[in-house]
């Protein structure tokens, strides 16, 4: 028998994203070995109530509308009720949360152990945080709180693992590294595409300045335009949407680059190919990222990729379909004209060559059971007695809240016992014997699909 698991965040279908994506698949190849998924997350417009998506997983779209980001504001009095009858329900054994930003799954991971000391936690970081400024601080305090008491973390990259350590103050040996992965059969290379000589610099992203579109804005000019360009046969395909929009639409226009650099605008996750393989490198200016699933999904459509050298994206590539930049606009301009230059005399991988090696690397049904592992662990480490943490809430004499801080551990432990005023009420008003169990949908039959 497989594990009754609950996936919480607050970035879900239909929303797209990183966080999304890899929630979705590792819930699809989670079903096939016979564990039972939930997923919970808040309102998307008319979006409410419970859904079914592929292969019978549930989806509770809680009466919860997103304030910024996405994101929920805290709510202690609405979502334990809810989440406690939801884990009733489904018979949850584990709690999964994704995203250090996810109100729902932060406030998840901190009500488990009150509505059922037998809960396991998990939480996957997906993302890199500093530690300097105001709105860092506050973050790093508040996973604190949330991951006082988790059995295990998972984090995209080792970088991001140690910047999990530091932020979440969780031991490391809680803490796993498991990547994300690409679905192969929707990114794969055209090899019939035409380019007419052209070489088509590729970039899809959220058009932010934490994604380096600033440096962007800088090489545009230098290698489009076309009384001074050294490559007149380049152009660039941009896809995304986001505030520098504006600062790009600007230059395009300054220097009359119309016909060579084309926008799309924020593109659906399924038409993201149709954009990939109409180049030849892909442009990641990223300042901070803990994976960047986007260079995977290029080098999978068989484009060589050229990225800042930051975070964990080291890590995700091998050299060979990957060139690492300094973050700096004249220094990585010269890096994408070496590569250019490689370009034109073919002294880099060709498109299947490179998709080749790039979907060999990671693929979804590893990540699940990499993950899989990760809860088999858990409950090994109780039936040995070496469990990670001890249930004597609200304070544990080892891992306390009080240690979190002279402010918010004060704040923490009055969270702590208000999640036992809430509950106890809870127990009071809707006993668990008043609850109905949820049967469990059989799984679909398994079909051969073939993959690229």
């Amino acid at each position: 028998m497989g594990y009754n698991i609950c996936m919480l965040s607050d970035f879900f279908y239909p929303n797209v994203g990183g966080v999304e994506s890899h929630i979705f698949q590792v819930s699809l190849c989670l079903i096939e070995p016979g564990h039972s998924v939930t997923i919970v997350t808040h309102a998307y417009g008319e979006r409410k109530g419970v859904r079914y998506i592929t292969k019978g997983i549930k989806t509770y779209y809680l009466p919860f509308k997103p304030v910024y980001n996405q994101a929920i504001l805290p709510s202690f009095i609405l979502t334990i009720p809810l989440l406690r009858n939801i884990f009733i329900r489904e018979q949850i054994e584990i709690v999964h949360a994704h995203g250090a930003f996810s109100v729902i799954g932060n406030q998840a991971l901190f009500h488990a152990i009150f509505i059922n000391p037998n809960l396991k936690t998990v939480f996957t970081d997906h993302s890199l945080f500093g530690f300097a400024d105001t709105s860092a601080i506050i973050t790093n305090k508040v996973l604190q709180i949330a991951l006082w008491n988790v059995d295990s973390a998972i984090c995209v990259s080792h970088t991001g693992k140690e910047n999990t350590v530091l932020r979440g103050k969780v031991k490391a040996e809680l803490i796993y590294v498991i990547p994300n992965a690409v679905d192969t059969r929707v990114f794969f290379p055209d090899l019939r595409y035409k380019s007419n000589g052209k070489i088509g610099l590729v970039v899809m992203s959220r058009l932010v300045y934490r994604k380096g579109i600033d440096i962007l804005a800088k090489i545009i000019a230098p290698l489009s335009c076309v009384p001074c360009a050294k490559y007149p046969n380049v152009e660039f395909h941009i896809g995304g949407d986001g505030p520098k929009m504006v600062l790009l639409e600007e230059i395009t226009e300054k220097h009359h680059l119309q016909n060579r650099v084309f926008f799309y605008g924020s593109v659906k996750h399924e038409r993201v190919r149709n954009i990939l393989v109409k180049g030849h490198i892909f442009l990641n200016m990223s300042l901070t990222e803990a994976f960047c699933t986007a260079i995977v999904e290029a080098a999978c459509c068989g484009l060589h990729v050229v990225s800042t050298k930051v975070g964990g994206v080291p890590e995700v590539l091998p050299p060979e379909v990957m060139t690492l930049a300094p973050v700096d606009p004249a220094l990585y301009l010269e890096v994408v004209e070496r590569v250019i230059e490689k370009h034109q005399k073919k002294a880099i991988l060709d498109r299947e060559q490179t998709s080749k090696l790039a979907s060999g690397i990671y693929r979804w049904k590893d990540i699940a059971q990499r993950t899989e592992v990760v809860y088999n662990n858990i409950f090994k480490q109780d039936s040995i007695g070496e469990g990670s943490r001890k249930h004597d809430y609200p304070g544990d004499p080892k891992r306390s809240l009080w240690k979190i801080g002279f402010f918010f551990g004060k704040i923490a432990y009055l969270i702590a016992l208000w999640n036992i005023l809430v509950v106890f009420i809870c127990e009071w008003m809707f006993p668990k014997e008043t609850i109905d169990i949820c049967p469990k949908l059989l799984p679909e039959k398994k079909t051969n699909v073939k993959t690229h």
